[in-house]
């Protein structure tokens, strides 16, 4: 799996970025919630959603802090899922706006991608901020496909027998799933691993990942949070990704990744699923909608040197890149 190795400090004027470490966490998750509030207008935008510990503990050496004066005024979280990285949420505080600030977090963001050797990177913004799209443009991102957030309410129904969850098996096999996760992931995007994913979830207690057998191998997985203090927060059941295996019968498949997440979701509780639809996998995204789920939030996704990626026809596949 790629490691991120030592980050370099990156200075100018009263600016100095680093790593962000453990004692700057509270503070970094005020100033998130902060910046985001401002920005949409929302108050509690996040909840008890949790973005900087969770990420931060999944790979505390791919977060950035920016600090002025000594005093900590940004930070950026960068996740790397072998060949495929994004980053996000990047914050600063409201009062510091447009003083050059996020651009301090970039250099050092895009500094650490070209470190890691990351084939597709990207992120996640606001479709509608000339702002954040400005920004994001002049370090080589550019705006590609719509993904609305999406939801449903979560209803028992149809599980297939073959469904299996990753917690539950014993420590040998949990080494076996890693592997076939990565040759189905790969089946996407090269290099595309969700190792590093796989592991928060069970270490930090996060939710569960889902896994579909068949007679050919894996035929899907799906990496769900549950609850509060990870990023589906209370009552809810978050598909972070969700892959089903290409070729004749990937319809029925991921329909059963999806009726798998939701008997998930309502064995945990859970009132609703929430899961991001790149719209450039347009059979995916039909799918979806056949299903019930229906947008909110709507963001874009921008990619660097504008590549399409995995977002393209015939992928099965569930991201958002928040």
């Amino acid at each position: 799996m790629t490691k991120t190795g030592t980050l370099k400090v990156a200075e100018r004027a009263d600016v100095i970025v680093r790593e962000l470490r453990e004692s700057d966490l509270p503070l970094a998750d005020v100033i998130l919630r902060s910046a985001f509030d401002t920005f949409t207008g929302v108050a509690s935008l996040f909840g008890d959603k949790d973005y900087v510990r969770t990420r931060w503990l999944a790979d505390p050496g791919a977060a950035f802090a920016a600090e002025r004066d000594g005093q900590l005024v940004g930070t950026n979280l960068i996740t790397s899922w072998g060949s495929v990285g994004f980053f996000g949420p990047l914050s600063v505080r409201p009062e510091l706006w447009d003083r050059g600030i996020a651009s301090r977090l970039m250099e050092a963001t895009v500094a650490l991608f070209d470190r890691l050797g990351t084939a597709h990177a990207g992120l996640f913004t606001f479709a509608q901020s000339a702002r954040h799209l400005g920004l994001y443009q002049k370090f080589g991102f550019w705006p590609r496909f719509l993904t609305p957030v999406m939801a449903k309410p979560a209803v028992a129904g149809q599980q297939s027998s073959s469904a299996i969850r990753y917690t539950e098996l014993p420590p040998a096999e949990r080494v076996q799933a890693l592997d076939a996760c990565r040759e189905l992931t790969a089946t996407a995007y090269e290099g595309l691993d969700l190792e590093r994913e796989i592991r928060a979830v069970e270490s930090q207690n996060l939710g569960e990942v889902v896994l579909l057998d068949d007679s050919a191998g894996l035929a899907g997985v799906a990496v769900c949070h549950l609850g509060a203090g990870t990023e589906a927060g209370s009552r809810g059941c978050y598909v972070k990704f969700g892959l089903a295996r290409p070729g004749p019968g990937a319809e029925r498949r991921f329909g059963a990744l999806l009726d798998a997440c939701e008997a998930l979701a309502v064995d945990h509780h859970a009132d609703h699923v929430e899961l991001g639809m790149n719209t450039g996998r347009h059979e995916a995204y039909a799918a979806v909608m056949a299903r019930g789920y229906r947008g909110g939030l709507v963001g874009v996704t921008m990619h660097r040197a504008n590549d399409e990626g995995y977002s393209r026809p015939g992928v099965w596949l569930i991201d958002d890149w928040r």
